[in-house]
């Protein structure tokens, strides 16, 4: 009897071990697919900066329960509210760049939350070059098995503000 329950102790642990494994696995898998959509988001961002906003249409979610609250302030609800906004910024072409520095993943089966910061410089309307040092967090969400953004959340730059 006390082989027997040996043998189910080991098999237990076995199985759990496996399990653990290909757990760990995925998640790593995850955070990686997470990483390359807020490496995207931010390429995206800096086409954004000389005018073109094809590319944020390609990662964000188009979903009505999007939500960005951006550097201009303000806070937008749902997919056409957040494209607005971002073909705005886009019209201002900003130029510049901004690239995100210290980034922190936490991936879940299905949400992702992305912690930054924005770094780099744009340009204002009246040519002056602006330093640009924001936190940001950005959400993802799997769909259909690839990581779309459903949140950009930053602090305010004062010369964006309308």
């Amino acid at each position: 009897m006390k082989k027997k329950l040996i043998s189910v102790a080991v098999i237990v642990f076995s199985v759990v071990s496996l399990i653990s494994g290909i757990t760990a696995f995925a998640a790593e898998k995850d955070a990686g697919g997470v990483r390359a959509a807020a490496e995207t988001f931010y390429s995206a961002l800096n086409a954004m900066f000389t005018g073109e906003v094809v590319p944020m249409k390609e990662v964000w979610s188009h979903k009505d329960d999007v939500s960005y609250m951006g550097p201009g302030g303000g806070f937008r609800f749902g997919w056409k509210q957040v494209l607005a906004d971002w073909e705005t910024q886009a019209a201002l072409k900003l130029g510049g760049k901004v690239e995100p520095k210290e980034m922190r993943i936490t991936v879940g089966q299905d949400i992702a939350i992305v912690s930054n910061y924005e770094i780099g410089q744009n340009v204002t309307a009246d040519g002056k070059p602006q330093n640009v040092t924001i936190r940001a967090t950005n959400l993802f969400r799997k769909e259909n098995g690839n990581w779309k953004m459903i949140g950009h959340h930053t602090d305010i730059l004062p010369y964006l503000q309308k």
